[in-house]
């Protein structure tokens, strides 16, 4: 590490291991909270991860969201969301009609704070526009173009830019220098509201640096097609594409995301100064920063804009190309990032990654992400890799906020075969799925989509009998089967837990798999605080309830979970005093 391209940032973070909570400010609350977590919240965080032996704060994106509420699908990869500014007002109708702690954010919440907002802003716009004025010059690059963009986008009812009258969405001198004289102040009042955003958010980053926390932030590798940066700056991405994923073992048909994919020619031709910036207004809150999808910048996948959406990812290609320029491609620009900041970049390596994003992340010194669920010999033992084997420059992790909670993955996930995928397979070969999935799982133990194996099929060759097909035609249902049966059998050895396997999760198997991770060689170990806070028993019911996002999906329960008890009782919770005892325990205090 410190003899890469990243050693400075490792010498300014330091080379000792750490432990980490991963929380997003919508899921925790205070009693001071107006509807949903704001950033004076985030200093009650920065005390819990304190008084627990933490030293890393990693937080989903915080850039303004779009209508889905969806953190990686932001209007701009700049602004901050309003909605989380700390209010000095608590107005009693609000906080009844939209009270904190919920199980669930209700989003109504936005409008109401930016109209409270409001009031402020015409209250109070004058003390402070020398200040104001300073902040706008400083973010000359993004600010006004996004401020602009707000407001046509409230006066066209929330329609994308591509959507709006032509000399609007082809951005025509004439025409905005007029909607601008016109609306003057509700666009100074969106630039108001990201100085606010911005003020508040340093503040949480200087108190964090009080209490020795690192922050760590989200940057999404891709942006939305309805967002600022697009609308500002088309000849920076490829409008005729749209981000995917190919094809593959769990996806027939691929995936499709929507995003367009960005021009590098473009970007590189005006000395990336696009993504300089972006970096540049991110280190003023973080001292770390996660590349999502890391892969995407060696290569992604491209599907014409104009595909039918049935067809999801079918019909796409590889951009590059040429498989021969990946390495060159995702090193180049994540040389650039390197070179033009501060922060310590980490890197979101987990699906399908070719060699050259692994070798070139490890080269660099950028740790990329070790979850326990996938970490294993998938080829030879078929079982978990020890702590001891894990990669040393890696975060090493029990779930993500793309991932059922540990305690769910145990009763519901390990030791399975998802149905879907099964019944697909069984078509491909002409297999009767119905004849044959009685016998090789178990209905009881199945749930969720997720096929849990007969202890009978012992072996290869039953499994082979009862599907009724050459070995040579089944060799990816032998893959599946060595890498899913007794699957939590042999996680129970790992964990080094006595009597026998349970299925039902409790504190003692989540204690041991919180011990597991952070025994692991990774130098830093984040955990989501929805896995710690398993030890305290504070979730009722089935566990699979409580996650953040389940890909793939549009759903209310996406991106709106909230933990069952705000942050000044959780600080008063002996649950502290355990995390503090594991984590000292596992030397990363």
């Amino acid at each position: 590490m410190l003899e890469s391209l990243s050693k400075d940032k490792w010498r300014r973070v330091g080379t000792h291991k750490r432990s980490g909570i991963v929380a997003p400010l919508f899921s925790v609350y205070s009693k001071n909270s107006l509807g949903i977590g704001d950033f004076s919240d985030l200093k009650l965080l920065i005390d819990l991860a304190h008084q627990t032996g933490n030293s890393i704060i990693q937080l989903l994106p915080m850039n303004e969201v779009g209508p889905l509420f969806c953190p990686y699908d932001s209007l701009s990869s700049f602004a901050l969301e309003p909605m989380y500014i700390a209010s000095n007002t608590r107005p009693k109708d609000i906080q009844k009609k939209f009270p904190a702690g919920k199980p669930r954010v209700d989003y109504g919440i936005k409008q109401a704070k930016i109209a409270l907002f409001k009031d402020t802003y015409l209250k109070t716009k004058d003390s402070s526009a020398v200040e104001l004025k300073e902040f706008e010059q400083h973010n000359s690059y993004w600010l006004r173009d996004f401020a602009i963009f707000k407001v046509l986008k409230d006066h066209n009812q929330g329609k994308a830019w591509y959507e709006w009258q032509y000399e609007f969405a082809n951005r025509d001198k004439i025409a905005l220098e007029h909607f601008k004289k016109e609306h003057a102040e509700e666009i100074d009042f969106q630039i108001w509201l990201q100085w606010i955003a911005f003020n508040q958010f340093c503040e949480v980053k200087r108190y964090a640096e009080s209490k020795k926390v690192l922050l760590k932030g989200d940057l999404p590798i891709l942006v939305s097609r309805d967002s600022a940066d697009v609308w500002a700056h088309p000849e920076f991405f490829k409008l005729e594409f749209a981000a995917g994923a190919p094809p593959d073992m769990y996806c027939a048909k691929g995936q499709r995301w929507g995003m367009p994919t960005y021009n590098w020619q473009q970007i590189a031709a005006d000395n990336y100064t696009y993504l300089k910036e972006k970096l540049r207004y991110a280190q003023n809150f973080y001292d770390i920063l996660r590349i999502d999808h890391v892969v995407g910048l060696f290569r992604i996948w491209s599907i014409p804009f104009n595909e039918p959406q049935g067809n999801h990812g079918l019909h796409g290609s590889f951009d590059p190309a040429d498989e021969g320029r990946w390495e060159e491609h995702g090193r180049s620009i994540l040389s650039v990032i390197l070179h033009n900041t501060h922060m310590l970049v980490c890197a979101e390596d987990l699906g399908v990654i070719p060699w050259a994003c692994t070798k070139t992340i490890r080269e660099l010194g950028i740790p990329g992400n070790d979850v326990q669920r996938w970490v294993k010999d998938w080829s030879n033992r078929h079982n978990f890799l020890k702590p001891e084997e894990y990669r040393h420059t890696s975060v090493s992790m029990l779930s993500t906020h793309d991932t059922t909670n540990w305690p769910a993955w145990w009763e519901n996930e390990a030791g399975t075969f998802d149905e879907q995928l099964f019944v697909r397979r069984c078509n491909e070969r002409g297999i009767d799925y119905n004849r044959v999935k009685d016998i090789l799982f178990c209905p009881k133990r199945s749930r969720h989509g997720r096929l849990r194996w007969n202890e009978e099929i012992d072996s290869v060759d039953k499994l082979v009998s009862v599907l009724g097909k050459p070995r040579e035609q089944l060799n990816d249902f032998v893959e599946f089967y060595l890498n899913t049966y007794k699957e939590k059998e042999k996680l129970w050895q790992h964990f080094g837990l006595k009597g026998k396997m349970r299925e039902k999760s409790d504190a003692e198997i989540t204690r041991a798999a919180l011990k597991f991770i952070l025994g692991s060689r990774s130098i830093f170990s984040i955990q989501t605080l929805i896995d710690w806070l398993f030890l305290a028993g504070m979730f009722k019911g089935d566990a699979y309830q409580y996650r953040i996002n389940t890909p793939g999906t549009v759903s209310n329960d996406n991106w709106s979970l909230t933990l069952p008890v705000s942050l000044d009782e959780l600080l008063k919770n002996r649950v502290c005093r355990d995390i503090k005892e594991i984590i000292k325990a596992s030397g990363r205090a």
